[in-house]
C-alpha cells in the first residue's frame, strides 16, 4: 500500500491502515480485459439468472425481459464509471471517497448503509450455494424428517445445515483477501460462460429448438405490463447500485481510466448475454415440464442424471463465491476498516459480514418472486439511489473532481471535510430529502402499511432514480447556497504524479 510519506501530513491513525491507504502505481494492474472478466464472473450467477426467470414468471416475454434488463444495465453504466473515475484517479476505496461528501466521520452513515445491503446478498448467495450442496444428497435423506420445514426457522433443518456448510466453505476463500479474489476471477469466468453454454445447450435439445424455447408470449396486458416494467427496471438497476456505489474499490487497482471506463462495457455486454440464457431457459422449462420454473435449484433437481448434478452444482458453487466475494464482501469490509482501522482487518470484516448475513434469513427472501423483485431489489434502492446521487453531485458539481487526498485522511477542524465536527448537514439532510418520501411504499409494499396513496407507490417503482436524482439535486443547490468550502487539491499533490 502507499506509504504515508506520500502524504504530507501524518494521517490520523483512526482513519487510516494499509487498506485504506490510496493505491501505488505499482498497485494498479486491472487491465480493461481484467475489469471485464470481473464482470463476466460477477454477471453469471444465480440470482441475475433468478431474476430473469422472475420477469417471466411475472408475465413478460422473453425479449420484453431482455430489453428491461439491457436498458437498466446501460442506465447504470454511466454511475459506474463516473464513480470509478476517482478511484483510478486517486486510489482511494468508496468509504474514503464517501468523506468528501458525508464528512470525514459521516462517511459512516453511507458506508454502513452499503454494507447492510451486502450482507444482505452475501446470505443471499450463501444460501443459493447450500441449495447446490442440498441436491447432491441421496434422495431419502431429501425426503427425511430432517428436511421438512419448521414454522420458526423458516425453512427445514437439512437446508439449514447445508447453508451453513457451504457459508463455512466459503470463508476459506475469503481469507486470502484480495489477492485470491482477483486469482479466482481471472480462471472463473471462461469456465462459468462454458457451463452457460451447456446450460442453454440442454434446454436447446429438450425443448426442440429456440422456436420451442422462445414460445412463451407475454401474458400482460398494456397497462400491465408498463405497471410491470418500472419496478422491474429499478430491481435490475438495484442488483447493480450496490456496485455502482463502491466500484472505486476496484478501479483503485485499474492502471489507467480507460481500462476501467472500457472495462465496464462488460456489465451490458454480459448482463444482456446471460439474461437472455436465463429467459431463454426459463421459457423453455413450460415445454420440458409443463411449468415455468424461474429458480435454478429448482430447475435442477428436476433435470436427471448424476453427472450432469454435479457439473450444475460445481458451476453454481463457482458462481456464488465468484459473485460473493468481491460483490457482497469488499463492500462491508472496507466499511468496517472505515468504521475501525484498528479493530478491523479484512479477514475480521469478511466474517462479521457474513454473520449478519445469517440474520438477514435469505431463505424468506427468496421465497417468492415477488419478494426478490419488489421487497428485496427495489428496496434496498431506497438506500442506494440518494447515496449515489449525493457523492456524483459533490464529486463533479462542487468539486470539479478535484479532491484533497491529505483531508481525506485528517480529523483536522482545518480539514476541507471536516465540515461540522466531521459530518456534512448538507449530505445528511440531502440523503433524508431522497429517502424520506420512498418510505411510504416501502412500509406498504412489506405489508406494515395497508394502503398507501397512489403517488408514494409509484415513487417507490422509481425508488432508485426519485432517491438518485432528488438527493443529488438538493445537495448541489443547497452547498451552492449555503457556499460549502472547497479545497481544491493541489496539482503538486504527491499521489496525482502516481495515478494514470
Amino acid at each position: 500500500m502507499a506509504s504515508t510519506s506520500q502524504l504530507k501530513q501524518e494521517p490520523d491513525p483512526t482513519f487510516t491502515n494499509d487498506d485504506l491507504k490510496p493505491t501505488t502505481l505499482n498497485q494498479r494492474t486491472l487491465s480493461r480485459l481484467e475489469m471485464a472478466a470481473l464482470w463476466a464472473a460477477l454477471v453469471v450467477s444465480v440470482p441475475m439468472y433468478y431474476l430473469a426467470g422472475s420477469l417471466v414468471d411475472l408475465g413478460m416475454a422473453w425479449w420484453q425481459g431482455i430489453a428491461t434488463v439491457i436498458a437498466a444495465n446501460v442506465i447504470l453504466l454511466f454511475p459506474l464509471i463516473l464513480t470509478g473515475h476517482p478511484g483510478t484517479r486517486y486510489g482511494i476505496s468508496f468509504p474514503v471517497l464517501s468523506r468528501s461528501a458525508f464528512g470525514i466521520r459521516g462517511a459512516h452513515i453511507p458506508t454502513l448503509l452499503r454494507a447492510l445491503v451486502g450482507c444482505g446478498w452475501y446470505g443471499i448467495d450463501s444460501w443459493i450455494g447450500g441449495n447446490a450442496i442440498f441436491l447432491l444428497l441421496p434422495k431419502t435423506v431429501q425426503e427425511s424428517a430432517i428436511a421438512e420445514s419448521v414454522s420458526w426457522l423458516g425453512t427445514s433443518p437439512l437446508e439449514f445445515a447445508c447453508f451453513l456448510t457451504f457459508w463455512v466453505a466459503q470463508l476459506l476463500f475469503v481469507w486470502k483477501g484480495m489477492d485470491g479474489i482477483r486469482v479466482l476471477q481471472k480462471f472463473s469466468a471462461p469456465i462459468l460462460v462454458f457451463l452457460t453454454c451447456c446450460l442453454l445447450g440442454w434446454s436447446y435439445v429438450k425443448a426442440g429448438g429456440f422456436s420451442q424455447m422462445l414460445s412463451l408470449s407475454s401474458r400482460l396486458s398494456n397497462s400491465e405490463f408498463w405497471a410491470l416494467f418500472f419496478p422491474s427496471l429499478t430491481a435490475n438497476i438495484s442488483c447493480w447500485a450496490t456496485l455502482a456505489l463502491n466500484i472505486p474499490d476496484f478501479s483503485r487497482f485499474a492502471k489507467s481510466q480507460k481500462d476501467q471506463a472500457t472495462g465496464q462495457l462488460g456489465l451490458p455486454v454480459f448482463m444482456g448475454a446471460f439474461t437472455f440464457v436465463g429467459l431463454a431457459v426459463t421459457s423453455s422449462t413450460k415445454v420440458i415440464f409443463g411449468e415455468v420454473i424461474s429458480d435454478p435449484i429448482k430447475l435442477l433437481g428436476r433435470i436427471d442424471g448424476v453427472l450432469i448434478k454435479v457439473l450444475a452444482v460445481f458451476g453454481i458453487s463457482l458462481a456464488v463465491i465468484t459473485t460473493n466475494i468481491p460483490a457482497n464482501v469488499v463492500a462491508p469490509t472496507n466499511a468496517l476498516l472505515n468504521l475501525s482501522p484498528k479493530i478491523f482487518t479484512f479477514q475480521r470484516g469478511a466474517l462479521l459480514t457474513a454473520l449478519i448475513g445469517i440474520g438477514f434469513q435469505p431463505w424468506r427472501l427468496l421465497g417468492s418472486s415477488e419478494n426478490f423483485v419488489n421487497k428485496w431489489l427495489v428496496g434496498y434502492s431506497v438506500l442506494l439511489g440518494p447515496i449515489g446521487g449525493i457523492i456524483l453531485a459533490d464529486y463533479y458539481l462542487i468539486r470539479g473532481t478535484n479532491l484533497s487526498i491529505e483531508d481525506l485522511y485528517t480529523l483536522s477542524p482545518d480539514g476541507a471535510y471536516y465540515y461540522y465536527r466531521g459530518y456534512n448537514l448538507v449530505a445528511l439532510g440531502a440523503l433524508t430529502v431522497g429517502i424520506f418520501p420512498l418510505i411510504p411504499g416501502l412500509l406498504h409494499e412489506v405489508g406494515i402499511l395497508s394502503s398507501v396513496l397512489g403517488i408514494f407507490s409509484v415513487i417507490y417503482d422509481n425508488s432508485w432514480f426519485f432517491g438518485f436524482f432528488s438527493a443529488g439535486i438538493v445537495y448541489w443547490i443547497v452547498s451552492c447556497l449555503t457556499g460549502t468550502r472547497i479545497k481544491n487539491q493541489l496539482m503538486d499533490d504527491p499521489l496525482l504524479s502516481n495515478t494514470p
